[in-house]
């Protein structure tokens, strides 16, 4: 019995989208992926995150335990056709006054529409952003390898991961975007493709997709692959089979007839025309 086994023995494993369903037959490289983008802990972008476990306080002396929780966020529909950079809408209260009631708000990050451009894919994109996601391209030294360095569960919508997908399967074929300047080609390879040591052919292939579209797209390729043939192209192909080994028979009928008449004509002495 596995470690595993043992540390949930008598516990009820409530069933996940994976244990039931086509999401059950989804791929592993989808599930690392989902992992990656919905299981693991993201960078903190709106608090500071205190290191250690106790902190002690220098007036009192009095030791607290600390305490990194998340601030509750909120993502809106047009979230995931934009880049905010891990940046979301935060839900609080406010208290302008002492004596005032406090009252509900919601903090919303400062959005500009504005142009990136993808050196692998050669293209411009023109996308509404924060501040924060234009630092950061800054600090990575460009507009790919903030992409690419950026695990899934910061990019976070799907914008930003279907970009990334794009950019891995272009490595992964050697960049057939600038075949005709193949020194650019080289220089692009050179520059970007130690990032595809992280991942396998599967795992580009469903990296960046919702769990809706992953089944989408395979219950469309288990479609495709169980689609049965019309009897009609069967029959046809099954005739022109047919018609072509008739055709290979009836020629090799003519060069023999042709072959045994010439065959006659040179024993035969009165086949032969005496010239005078």
């Amino acid at each position: 019995m596995s470690s595993k086994a043992v540390q949930t023995l008598g516990l009820f494993q409530k069933a996940t989208k994976f244990d039931k369903g086509i999401g059950a037959c989804l791929p592993e490289g989808y599930k690392k992926f989902y992992k990656e983008w919905k299981h693991t802990e993201p960078a903190a972008v709106h608090y500071i995150p205190e290191e250690g476990r106790y902190r002690r306080d220098e007036v009192t002396g009095e030791v607290f335990p600390i305490q990194n929780i998340p601030l509750p966020l909120k993502y809106p529909l047009e979230y995931n056709d934009q880049m905010w950079g891990g940046e979301a809408v935060v839900q609080g209260f406010q208290k302008r006054d002492h004596y005032a009631r406090r009252v509900p708000r919601f903090w919303v990050p400062a959005l500009k529409r504005t142009v990136v451009y993808s050196e692998v894919l050669d293209k411009y994109i023109s996308v509404i952003v924060t501040n924060r996601l234009l630092n950061l391209i800054h600090s990575n030294y460009g507009f790919d390898h903030y992409i690419l360095k950026t695990p899934a569960c910061d990019l976070k919508s799907l914008l930003p991961l279907g970009i990334k997908r794009k950019i891995l399967q272009e490595l992964s074929k050697g960049c057939p975007t600038y075949t005709d300047n193949q020194t650019k080609q080289q220089e692009i390879m050179e520059q970007y493709s130690q990032y595809l040591s992280a991942y396998t052919d599967e795992e580009i292939e469903w990296y960046g997709y919702s769990f809706n579209q992953a089944c989408k797209k395979l219950k469309d390729s288990m479609d495709a692959a169980n689609q049965p043939t019309p009897l009609k192209h069967v029959y046809r192909a099954q005739l022109i089979e047919k018609l072509k080994a008739a055709k290979l028979e009836g020629n090799k009928s003519d060069v023999e007839m042709s072959q045994s008449s010439s065959w006659i004509q040179r024993i035969n002495p009165f086949g032969k025309k005496h010239e005078t």
